[in-house]
């Protein structure tokens, strides 16, 4: 196998010395302030309005503008009848590089959806933000588009979001009661099933019997 040395190109005398280095990042830094300084100045006195200075934002009284494409916490979607939208394929939870994500899968009564999570849980501690669960969903069920940067703990185990929390992103730990109707795993009962089908009643289904089902588009 034939091996291929590269060899760097010696350092000239000045290059050794940083000293134009050093100038050209002063430089860089001195046009930055003395620019933004021009430009708040004039500001401040009703001039250049249409020209926009660099500004500090005040987080989190002033939280930062977030791109569209941005990956912050993660939340499931859910139907018209408020049962998450996932299908417990498992397809997020096998691609997911940090293995973060655990789905417990249950029976769905509805014969035209393939299954539901009985337990789904999401480890934020481990996560990469990768959005590889995202990209992976067949079912549009997970995204990552809450907006919710303040991920904090003072433990591992408070790192970790259970499905109340995923289908409502604005509740915080601790969580204190549990309004999901569907049978789940709670955490909230010892880790038991809650809820029930039959408690959800005769509103959530169509004269036929079934589930409504939600187009790919919705959330």
């Amino acid at each position: 196998m034939a091996v291929k040395v590269l060899r760097r190109r010696e350092l000239t005398f000045w290059e050794e010395l940083y000293i134009p280095q050093i100038v050209s990042g002063l430089k860089v830094t001195s046009g930055h302030f003395f620019r933004n300084l021009f430009l708040h100045t004039a500001h401040r006195l009703g001039l250049l309005k249409h020209l926009r200075a660099s500004v500090t934002f005040q987080y989190p009284e002033e939280p930062r503008p977030l791109a569209t494409r941005f990956r912050s916490r993660h939340r499931l979607t859910v139907r018209d009848e408020g049962t998450p939208r996932c299908v417990g394929c498992m397809l997020c939870e096998t691609v997911c590089p940090a293995k973060c994500i655990t789905i417990v899968a249950g029976e769905h009564p509805d014969p035209n959806v393939e299954k539901y999570p009985v337990r789904f849980d999401i480890d934020l501690g481990v996560c990469v933000y990768c959005g590889y669960c995202v990209e992976v969903c067949p079912e549009d069920a997970i995204r990552m588009d809450t907006g919710i940067l303040d991920v904090a703990a003072y433990s591992r185990e408070e790192m970790k979001l259970d499905i109340h929390e995923l289908m409502d992103p604005g509740l915080r730990k601790p969580v204190a009661d549990c309004s999901l109707k569907f049978p789940h795993e709670c955490r909230l009962h010892g880790g038991q099933m809650k809820g029930d089908w039959k408690e959800r009643g005769s509103s959530c289904h169509h004269a036929a019997g079934r589930w409504p089902r939600r187009s790919l588009g919705q959330a």
